[in-house]
Formats: structure tokens, sequence, C-alpha cells
């Protein structure tokens, strides 16, 4: 909240009645990492995506947009997409996970999702875990969402294995979600550990709309 203040000029109760109303209206968000009630670290965000695309690309455009030159526009805008499409596919992948759950197909039987940050001990700096769901205090899932035109390799596999250790349960599900799939040896890597599932793009989409058809 201090740093929104400062940013924008007002004082702290000025700027928390305005995102109180914009909470209540469903465009900002307010996040803490998953499993903390109360945390220094909660964040603001932009919760609706279309106006996150707006007030991400459209006012620098604008003058661009304005005359019709959509093509010189799109351009422009056409390198910060993934950026963009990060939090969207993690949202796209929390369906996804939502639906396995109400369908009774998901190992882990979750109350909610969430995204986590803070200090990962092993390496004493500072991580993220894109998707986080707890059954109790012995079994949790975790999440991984890449949005790259890349394969996700291995390592990407191998620092979410590391990462879900942080918090020391006995039974762990680890997801791994890809815009454009994976490679052989992440693939091997997930078979040969049983608790692994890879999901690419094409087939969250199929399976979220095979649910919505049932």
């Amino acid at each position: 909240m201090s740093e929104i203040s400062a940013k924008v000029g007002e004082d702290t109760s000025v700027c928390a009645t305005y995102l109180k109303n914009l909470m209540a209206l469903g465009l900002v968000q307010k996040e803490m990492p998953y499993g903390e009630k109360a945390s220094r670290k909660s964040i603001y965000a932009i919760d609706d995506n279309m106006f996150r695309f707006w007030y991400r690309f459209v006012p620098e455009n604008h003058s661009i947009i304005g005359r019709g030159a959509v093509n010189l526009a799109y351009k422009r805008i056409e390198p910060y997409l993934s950026d963009y499409m990060g939090k969207v596919f993690e949202e796209i992948c929390k369906q996804y996970l939502w639906k396995l759950l109400l369908s009774d197909e998901s190992p882990v039987q979750f109350r909610k999702l969430g995204r986590w940050w803070g200090t990962d001990p092993s390496t004493r700096s500072q991580a993220e875990i894109d998707i986080m769901g707890e059954q109790d205090k012995n079994t949790a899932l975790f999440g991984e969402c890449k949005w790259t035109n890349e394969k996700v390799d291995v390592g990407v596999l191998e620092t979410l294995i590391r990462r879900s250790k942080i918090f020391h349960y006995n039974e762990t599900y680890l997801y791994l979600f890809a815009k454009k799939g994976f490679t052989k040896g992440c693939v091997e890597a997930a078979d040969t550990m049983g608790n692994v599932t890879l999901v690419q793009y094409k087939n969250l989409l199929e399976k979220i709309a095979e649910y919505n058809n049932l």
C-alpha cells in the first residue's frame, strides 16, 4: 500500500478507499503468498484481463491505433504478448486443476489454489511457485506454467521439485504446463518419478472443453 501511495502521490487512506472499491468491482485483487493469512508480502494486482491488456498496451499506442495503423500497433505489442499471457495462462491452468477436482480426477483434494513466493532456504534467494494447493498437512500439489515458444526442459521440473520441498509434505504431486510441449529429457524424468503430470496447452483446452460439455 505504501508503494502504491508513493507512486500515485496520494495518502494511503485515499488509496485504500480506491482499492477497496476496485476490489468490490472485481477489477483488482489483493494477493498473499499461499498459506499466509496476513503478510507484509501482499500485493495488489489488476484482476480483469481486459483491463490488464488495455493499460499495458493501449495508452502507449493510442495515437497509432487512432490513425488506423493496426498492423504497426500489433508489431509494437507482439514482442510483449508472451509476458502478458503468462498470468493469463496461469489462470487457465488453475481452471484445468479445478475441473479435475470437480470431476473426481485430481490426486489431491485441495480446498483452494494460489501462488506462493518467498525465500528458498536451499538457495537463499527469492523463489516463486505458480500454483499450489494443499489437501492436508501431508499432501499437496505444485504447478509451474510456462508460456514460451520453446519446449520445457528437465531443468524446469528439477526447479519445481526443489521448491516443493520447501514445505516438507510427505506426498506431493507436480504439474508442468507448457505452451509448446516438453523435451524428451523432461518426459523421461516425469515418467520415472511417477508423481509428475505434463500438460500441453492444446490438450489442456481440450480437457476444459470436455468438462464444460458434460
